[in-house]
């Protein structure tokens, strides 16, 4: 019982108790995405006694990330350090007694499985569509139950799937939304909501590991204008879905209609990202979207995007997307994330 006790005020919770701590402690998660919301994910998982935390993320901590991600440092930022690395250090200074396990790497359908197999959740700190629906896809394969949550502006949202017992994502959202999506780098974030949204994810976490009922609802938020919305997901099946009802993991099959191409251009330092069914892009509302992150400039037939002083990213009418300054398909997938959400 000793090695409970830093666990006290968590066994006093009735709901959880003693049986349900050491249900913890046996526990697997698997966090994909150590942004905002990943990083308040990490410190209650951890903090609670979770196992096994393994973390997933292709990026490296940045200046404008201390506004919200709440793990990291100005060092970690001063010595770009990957932020799975930087979490790490973190968190066992914080936990000593679980295994915290960072793997650097952009999480794509050749790595997808085999990063999220053998976990008991997946929990989704993403901030992109694409990602969240190959998820969906490795979890509603794998069956392993996974919490949904995304943040951007003042609003945000979370849910629970679960394979066999509810609807999954794709019963919800179809189709990936084509075009340009708020993303936080083009109209921001708070940092309260993404605690908020995160925290939510955490409780929704520990309700699965310890066999408690989860919330059956999407749950929505607006925390600058006092606004919420819950929507009972419970008979949301679509008896036509590719994913938990045909069977059909499109995100995870390349030759699928749904995934994004991504060309090097030998000799430019550029890569061309082509989804295989363009979206049109609204080259007026693009520029308005875009001013306030960066450089705007636009014509007829393309739109110009210079977010920094390295890169610059040309957007045409037809859904294309050529991304100047780097020669990295996943340095790219990241720029084009940031700014078209998907």
């Amino acid at each position: 019982m000793e090695s409970l006790n830093r666990y006290s005020r968590q066994l006093l919770f009735k709901p959880i108790g003693e049986e349900g701590q050491r249900k913890l402690l046996n526990s697997k998660v698997v966090i994909v995405g150590m942004g905002a919301l990943g990083t308040v994910i990490a410190n209650h998982l951890v903090r609670s006694g979770v196992g096994y935390v393994r973390m997933i993320d292709r990026d490296l901590v940045e200046l404008s990330n201390l506004q919200r991600q709440s793990l990291y440092d100005e060092e970690d930022a001063a010595e770009n350090l990957p932020k799975v690395i930087a979490a790490e250090r973190k968190l066992k200074k914080v936990n000593s007694t679980v295994k915290v396990e960072a793997v650097i790497a952009d999480l794509h359908l050749g790595n997808a499985e085999e990063l999220l197999s053998g976990f008991d959740v997946i929990v989704d700190g993403t901030d992109n569509f694409s990602t969240r629906y190959l998820i969906n896809d490795v979890a509603f394969k794998l069956g392993i139950p996974w919490v949904h949550g995304g943040a951007v502006s003042s609003r945000g949202m979370y849910a629970v799937f679960i394979p066999g017992k509810t609807p999954c994502y794709r019963c919800l959202f179809p189709q990936v939304p084509s075009g340009l999506g708020e993303t936080c780098d083009t109209v921001g974030v708070l940092s309260p909501l993404t605690d908020i949204i995160g925290s939510f994810e955490s409780v929704e976490t520990l309700k699965l590991l310890v066999g408690a009922d989860h919330n059956p609802n999407l749950e929505q938020v607006d925390i600058w204008f006092a606004s919420s919305l819950q929507m009972d997901i419970s008979d949301g099946h679509n008896p036509e879905c590719p994913t938990c009802v045909h069977q059909q993991f499109e995100f995870l099959d390349r030759s699928s209609e749904v995934q994004t191409s991504y060309a090097i251009l030998c000799g430019r330092d550029t890569v061309q990202i082509n989804p295989k069914h363009l979206a049109q892009f609204d080259l007026a509302q693009l520029a308005k979207q875009l001013k306030d992150a960066g450089t705007v400039k636009k014509n007829s037939f393309l739109l110009r995007f210079t977010p920094n002083d390295s890169v610059s990213m040309v957007f045409f009418k037809d859904g294309r997307v050529l991304v100047h300054g780097v020669e990295d398909i996943v340095e790219a997938r990241k720029y084009y994330s940031q700014y078209v959400g998907s």
